[in-house]
């Protein structure tokens, strides 16, 4: 063949993608491998993102919300900002493609820092435009050195914060004086793919930075579902940024770019933080909250809440039966530091004895006393 390969093209390695666990293992003739190199959540989706999937499957014959309605909604709520303020993507590097396609040009420069995420080099390769790459100094950015290296050529900035692979974060107080002296025709991205892991200190406002300034350089700020939400698979992330800068990436956006699922599967997971903001309001009144779970993956989305006061449900929700085996399977799950009750299935004294001696801390005998003729007696024969 005589393909004509644009030379920008042909200097491109591909993105090179890791094997899948099980190949690896049957290579090398091991089991139970880890994977690290993607920074992927191990706990995984949290249940109710689980359960929103599994009843979006069936409408899987229509095409997703074009505008993804609901879910831009659900961030702005959540992050203070407008709707109009806010891209989805088809994971957060689909969004940095966009910037690229709509402010670079042939010959144009883009700032980046090394090592940092690879794909900025690359897309910007994609483009036609010029790559300038400034080292990380003591595996920070160097903010110095990044504004001296931007010229009348300069279209964009990255910024990853915190930085991938160091983990470094950029001092909020440093990163405003950089930003006050860019220049206006400058876009300056800040990708925080991992904010969530960062001190609530070292945060960046978003309102406070993507709404215009005069005078200013415009702010765009990237987000993911992919890491601390654990939803890598469904691929989807976001940038929040001044209107007028939105309106452009609409141009280059494709109808339909953030699938079905991942709309449902990134709701769902939004939604599912109200559950932490009732522990956190519940903490700072001074109170407890009781967490009531029926599984092991409910019990671990429990732990990740902070709970302290854990209720193991013993009743199997499909069949109604009670099987004290459910808290035995799991008490061991909880630390010293828990408050561990069950419920279900407490009918005699060998049963409170039982949960007694595998730490039970307390318990919940509503159905037994319902049945009894006598509480009171009722009572007096399972703890007395």
């Amino acid at each position: 063949m005589k393909l004509n390969i644009p030379d920008n093209i042909a200097a491109i390695t591909p993105y090179p993608p890791g094997k899948p666990i099980d190949e690896l293992e049957r290579e090398y003739g091991i089991t139970g491998s880890i994977k690290l190199a993607s920074n992927e959540n191990p706990w995984g989706p949290s249940p109710a993102v689980v359960n929103a999937l599994q009843e979006e499957l069936s409408g899987l014959n229509r095409y997703p919300d074009g505008s993804c309605y609901y879910l831009t909604k659900a961030i702005a709520r959540k992050l203070g900002v407008d709707p109009a303020e806010i891209i989805l993507g088809n994971g957060s590097n689909e969004v940095i493609e966009f910037l690229v396609k709509a402010f670079v040009r042939e010959g144009d420069e883009v700032v980046t820092s090394h090592p940092s995420f690879l794909m900025y080099q690359k897309i910007v390769q994609v483009r036609g435009g010029v790559n300038r790459v400034v080292p990380l100094s003591g595996m920070k950015h160097d903010l110095e050195v990044i504004y001296d290296t931007i010229s009348e050529k300069t279209r964009l900035v990255f910024l990853d914060n915190p930085n991938n692979p160091t983990g470094t974060v950029i001092d909020p107080v440093h990163l405003r004086e950089f930003l006050s002296k860019v220049p206006e025709s400058v876009i300056v991205v800040l990708d925080e793919a991992y904010v969530d892991y960062m001190d609530e200190a070292s945060r960046i406002i978003p309102q406070t930075l993507v709404r215009h300034r005069k005078g200013c350089c415009p702010v765009v700020l990237l987000r993911t579902f992919s890491k601390a939400y654990g939803l890598p698979g469904l691929r989807v992330g976001y940038g929040v940024m001044n209107t007028e800068v939105a309106a452009c990436l609409h141009k280059v956006r494709q109808p339909f770019n953030v699938n079905r699922m991942a709309q449902v599967g990134a709701l769902a997971a939004l939604e599912d933080e109200a559950l932490q903001s009732l522990f956190d309001l519940a903490h700072e009144l001074g109170m407890d909250v009781l967490m009531e779970v029926h599984d092991e993956q409910e019990m671990r989305r429990a732990l990740k809440t902070g709970a302290r006061l854990i209720g193991i449900n013993n009743r199997n929700l499909r069949n109604f039966d009670t099987s004290l085996e459910t808290t035995l399977s799991m008490q061991g799950m909880v630390g010293e530091n828990h408050i561990l009750v069950t419920e279900s299935g407490i009918h005699t004294k060998d049963d409170v004895q039982l949960m007694r001696d595998n730490g039970v801390n307390a318990f919940l005998v509503g159905e037994a006393f319902m049945r009894a003729d006598d509480p009171g007696e009722k009572l007096a024969e399972l703890f007395f």
